[in-house]
């Protein structure tokens, strides 16, 4: 099974990690990597329309090497 990670647009990435877990995205080098379990935590979320749930969060952090 693989997971998609949608990054931008077009695109996409595909992870062979398929649990609940966030990713690192180069921009430089367009690679993805995994955030390590327990690194990220979500609140306050808002209530799902009606008759729907949250199925999941997804969250990707842009990095960037520093200007000096």
């Amino acid at each position: 099974m693989l997971r998609i990670v949608q990054v931008e647009g077009a695109r996409t990435y595909f992870d062979t990690n398929v649990s609940d877990h966030h990713h690192f995205f180069f921009e430089e080098d367009e690679k993805v990597f995994d955030i390590p379990s327990g690194g990220v935590e979500v609140r306050n979320l808002p209530e799902p329309p009606e008759g729907t749930e949250i199925a999941n969060v997804d969250i990707v952090v842009r990095l960037r090497r520093k200007r000096h």
